[in-house]
């Protein structure tokens, strides 16, 4: 039986640790090869017979849910919404949290603010957050407590319980309910009298520290799916069907195999069709990334989501739905994001051997002063001590307070960072692949070059070919008549040859404009040797417009796309940071060669499809490169997301964004540099916080088992953990561009 790929929604996941326990689970069906995207909450499964229901059941055995997913024409509206709510949730969560707990940090803290029954008060506020905004670690706790896993959910919620239970014996059986009672701060515990100390405080901000981590947590799972989202979004809603000679608006979905359509200037081609009538240029770019308009005409190929930039077509449809160019490369990314690693959180892969250890550690505590002789009380208080001193705030701060003032910084700069999970593989990243077209160069047609013929000045080839081709919408055109901005003559027995070039009168004289090959054979007009081989030379370089008037050549115009001033000051840049730039294009290999010269890159790859794109950085992956990727274009949104580290420039298309792990607002590749550096930068702020976030709470685990700590040494600790940890993060606010 052949092998069968299955793609599964996943529910209920906390931490990356769920991933790997969800995928054991369901690599132990025979037959089965499972891998658990946490970012994306999916699971791609290749299995030799084994159906949907039997997976569903085995993930829903290890305590987590699963379905398949719905087609994208029936889910892309429903699951956004499902998705919103579940984030605004957390976000109400979290403000109701910290409104509660913040008078009970103030109150607990500061003595002089402790009025008679303070505590009471404190209790009030404290207990909805220590039940209700604490109930994810709880509910997650208590999963994997039933599977007989334990995950910083587990510690996180045994270090609110025990701070909030401890406290509450205090203020019920200790003497901590008394009228004019204080908090103390001391650094040697008196744990014989921890019946009278509450720890509510710690409760409450334990949990307001982790929900702000899982909140942001929750943002970058939810942007992933947007790429596919931006995907579908592009094509065409309606098409205007023609029907027995007569037009009438239908949506895309009613389409069929065979229909015919009519496309006007400024609309999108509804899907994969040939041309039956009509001539015009053809804007690709949203599809191909290349600036250069596709001349089209009767018989000619063109594909849905590209833009009608000329003339009025009519094409006959070829393929719809799942069949077309649009639908396949929404499969080629999706196939690459559930392809890639999974991200394992620092603090989730510490937590496997943390939390068993602490948890045992505690039950060490309790047994060893009961066995001594101590008292219950002594028993308890060190083991909530060690729970407590051991309980994850600072852990809770170190990703998302770096993250946080990392892309802070980064988004004034024009960076934006997707989340925690990017950072990793900054580091590690050895090859950058550009694209070219909106990369490298500016993606935008413009005049680069001007030729006149003997006799001829420039300003004359201009305005004789700018006064022609106002009269067209070919791209090519309007990049012509753009460089007289002072406007044109008038010209008439306008006439346009789609592929070729254009004709008109003025100043009563007959004007040529476009192919010099279509000048030659066409219209006779005589071009000597020498400039014959110097249009030769030109055609490596660009679009050339030939312009003869009245039988005469009069110059060439050599339009193209412009290489960014900055961009080869990036590619030194990129050396300096131990990267290997490639250069990728589905441009042709004279003008990418050129290019690649005049920037200083020595590999290049071109004209590779989007298909293509995906194999060039598979393939450097087979080779060992730690890949990144930097491109603008729907088609480079598959290679975005196959590589290590996706970069998009910000004026490229949505689904290229949505599938890249950075943006770069400007179109400034030197800020690609800054970004990598950056995040690199942010990547070792949070290992540093990860770091002196278990130093100080690991340090103090034996004084807590040794009963001289009580629970309250264990609250500032913590304080003076995560202080350290906001300290340390703060610093990413001095990150400077440049070299």
């Amino acid at each position: 039986m052949s092998a069968v790929d299955v793609e599964l929604d996943i529910a209920g996941m906390t931490c990356a640790s769920c991933a790997t326990r969800i995928e054991r689970k369901l690599n132990k069906l025979p037959g089965v090869e499972a891998t658990v995207n946490y970012a994306t909450e999916k699971a791609h499964v290749r299995s030799d017979g084994t159906d949907a229901d039997q997976l569903i059941a085995a993930v829903e055995a290890a305590g987590y849910q699963a379905a398949v997913p719905a087609p994208p024409a029936a889910s892309d509206d429903a699951a956004a919404p499902a998705s919103d709510d579940g984030v605004a949730a957390l976000r109400r969560r979290l403000l109701v949290s910290t409104a509660l707990a913040l008078p009970v940090a103030v109150l607990s803290m500061i003595p002089a603010l402790q009025f008679e029954y303070w505590q009471w008060l404190a209790l009030t506020l404290t207990a909805p957050v220590a039940v209700w905004g604490a109930w994810p670690f709880h509910r997650a706790a208590a999963v994997n407590a039933r599977h007989g896993a334990a995950t910083m959910d587990t510690l996180i919620s045994l270090g609110v319980i025990a701070a909030f239970g401890w406290s509450l014996y205090a203020l019920f059986f200790g003497g901590a309910g008394m009228p004019g009672m204080t908090m103390t701060f001391t650094l040697i515990g008196t744990p014989r009298a921890g019946g009278h100390e509450i720890y509510l405080e710690v409760a409450a901000l334990v949990t307001v520290f982790l929900l702000a981590g899982r909140y942001a947590e929750a943002r970058a799972r939810k942007s992933s799916s947007e790429a596919l989202r931006a995907l579908l979004e592009m094509g065409a809603k309606d098409a205007v069907q023609l029907v027995d000679g007569r037009e009438r608006r239908v949506p895309v979905s009613q389409l069929a195999v065979g229909d015919t359509v009519v496309v006007r200037p400024g609309e999108k081609i509804p899907s994969d069709g040939i041309v039956v009538a009509g001539v015009s240029a053809v804007d690709a770019s949203m599809l191909t990334g290349e600036s250069a308009p596709v001349d089209v005409a009767e018989g000619s190929r063109v594909v849905g989501a590209t833009v009608n930039a000329g003339g009025r077509l009519v094409v006959e449809i070829t393929r719809v739905g799942a069949e077309t160019e649009l639908a396949r490369m929404q499969r080629l990314l999706a196939e690459a994001q559930s392809g890639k690693a999974d991200v394992q959180r620092l603090a989730d892969r510490v937590s496997a051997v943390f939390v068993p250890i602490v948890i045992g550690l505690a039950i060490v505590a309790f047994v060893g002063w009961t066995l001594a002789g101590g008292s219950v009380e002594l028993a308890f208080t060190a083991a909530v001590a060690t729970l407590i001193i051991a309980c994850p705030c600072a852990l809770g701060l170190a990703t998302p307070t770096a993250l946080l003032v990392g892309t802070g910084r980064g988004s004034q700069l024009g960076i934006l960072i997707r989340g925690p999970q990017v950072l990793e593989q900054t580091r590690r990243v050895d090859t950058i692949v550009l694209d070219k077209t909106g990369t490298v160069t500016s993606g935008a047609m413009s005049i680069t070059e001007v030729h006149p013929a003997a006799g001829v000045t420039r300003d004359d080839v201009l305005s004789t070919a700018a006064a022609v081709e106002a009269a067209s919408e070919h791209p090519v055109a309007r990049a012509v008549a753009a460089a007289v901005p002072s406007g044109t003559a008038e010209v008439d027995a306008f006439a346009s040859h789609a592929g070729y070039g254009v004709q008109g009168v003025v100043d009563g004289s007959a004007v040529v404009c476009g192919r010099p090959s279509w000048l030659r054979e066409q219209w006779s007009v005589p071009i000597p040797p020498d400039t014959a081989a110097l249009l030769a030379e030109l055609e490596t370089r660009g679009t050339v417009v030939a312009v003869a008037r009245d039988g005469s050549y009069a110059g060439a115009i050599v339009v193209a796309d412009t290489i960014k001033p900055t961009s080869a000051e990036a590619v030194a840049r990129f050396r300096a940071l131990g990267l290997e730039p490639v250069l990728l294009t589905g441009d042709n290999a004279v003008t990418a060669r050129r290019v690649a010269d005049e920037v200083g890159i020595a590999t290049v790859h071109a004209g590779v499809s989007p298909a293509e794109k995906l194999d060039v950085v598979r393939g450097l992956h087979a080779e060992g490169r730690v890949v990144a990727m930097v491109g603008d274009g729907v088609n480079d949104a598959a290679a975005l997301a196959a590589a290590d580290l996706g970069l998009a420039m910000g004026g490229g298309t949505d689904a290229a964004i949505a599938a890249s792990d950075i943006t770069i607002v400007s179109g400034d590749l030197r800020v690609v540099a800054d970004a990598i550096r950056l995040a690199r930068r942010t990547l070792g702020t949070i290992k540093g916080n990860l770091f002196w976030a278990f130093a100080y709470n690991v340090a103090a685990i034996p004084l807590a088992m040794a009963g001289l700590l009580n629970p309250l040494l264990a609250a500032a600790a913590m304080a003076l953990s995560s202080a350290f940890v906001v300290t340390n993060s703060l610093r990413l606010r001095g990150f400077r561009p440049g070299a």
